[in-house]
């Protein structure tokens, strides 16, 4: 895997992702939102989060998991090892750094709230392209498998630009669409990377992606999938929800939303729109500023 500062895979020199991720960081909160900024222009980097707490989504807490002995469990995945030429920062490479006590931060507020409300089913997504939401997904799957005991599964639900295969430098088994319509086995697309994490991958773009995520065959291969292998979390990497109709065509399918933001380019108004598609349907549960201000982020003794 790439070392963290050598990589550009956010579009940025080494010197920027050590300034606009690495040490100045990332600013998060994990709490559903009711409200954004109503008139700047630019995020604000003290934006608040309200305390309340939006109903949770009854279409995918409601589907009753139902076991299949024809899936493979857990243990029955076959295991990959992530390759060294991944093309993005990982803070695996270095627990010490800001960017790895920030995911861990986030991670942990996120397992609280999800198990607090029963939710498993979460979307990683950004209000457009080139803010960093699957370097974002990565990293806090990640920090969530160094859990001892635990288990999370990472799927790479963007079908229009796929990407996590080439995050862990893995050669994909096939494409997702061949896995969510049925036509080929849990067993032959997903992989485990560890004892606490296991990968869905994907190796081809697909114009109906969206067409895709409302088929009625997907939401029977995702029940199937989380009934045989019983994950505490399951992370969607999905495609900016501001160009295309995915996210919402797959909202059924989710208990929450974790929305990232770009210090360098997301507007407020970027932040009210999403807030407004989600509203009344899946909860917001925060959102995640990557490469935040110096400026903007406060400092703790």
């Amino acid at each position: 895997m790439k070392d963290l500062y050598a990589s550009d895979a956010l579009g940025a020199d080494n010197s920027d992702v050590m300034a606009s991720f690495g040490a100045p960081g990332m600013r998060h909160s994990i709490r559903p939102r009711r409200t954004v900024i109503d008139h700047e222009d630019e995020i604000d980097s003290d934006l608040p989060f309200e305390e309340s707490l939006p109903i949770s989504s009854a279409s995918a807490a409601a589907a009753p998991y139902v076991s299949d002995d024809r899936v493979p469990r857990w243990q029955d995945l076959p295991v990959a090892t992530p390759g060294p030429g991944g093309d993005m920062p990982l803070v695996d490479d270095h627990r010490n750094s800001a960017a790895a006590r920030a995911f861990d931060l986030l991670r942990t507020r996120l397992r609280q709230t999800t198990f607090e409300h029963g939710w498993v089913n979460i979307a990683i997504t950004a209000p457009t392209s080139g803010c960093g939401n699957t370097f974002s997904a990565t990293n806090l799957a990640l920090s969530l498998s160094r859990v001892p005991g635990s288990r999370t599964v990472l799927m790479d639900m963007n079908m229009r630009s796929p990407g996590l295969a080439r995050a862990f430098d893995l050669e994909s088994p096939g494409a997702m669409s061949d896995l969510l319509g049925g036509r080929v086995d849990l067993g032959q697309q997903m992989l485990r990377v560890s004892d606490t994490l296991a990968l869905g991958l994907n190796d081809q773009a697909e114009v109906n992606a969206a067409e895709i995520l409302q088929d009625s065959a997907t939401a029977e291969t995702l029940l199937r999938m989380r009934a045989a292998l019983q994950p505490e979390i399951v992370l969607y990497d999905m495609p900016p929800m501001l160009e295309h109709d995915d996210l919402s065509a797959f909202l059924p399918q989710l208990d929450g939303v974790l929305l990232i933001s770009d210090g360098s380019q997301t507007m407020a108004r970027h932040l009210r729109e999403c807030e407004r598609m989600l509203e009344g349907q899946v909860p917001l549960l925060g959102i995640v500023l990557n490469r935040a201000r110096t400026s903007s982020l406060p400092k703790y003794a």
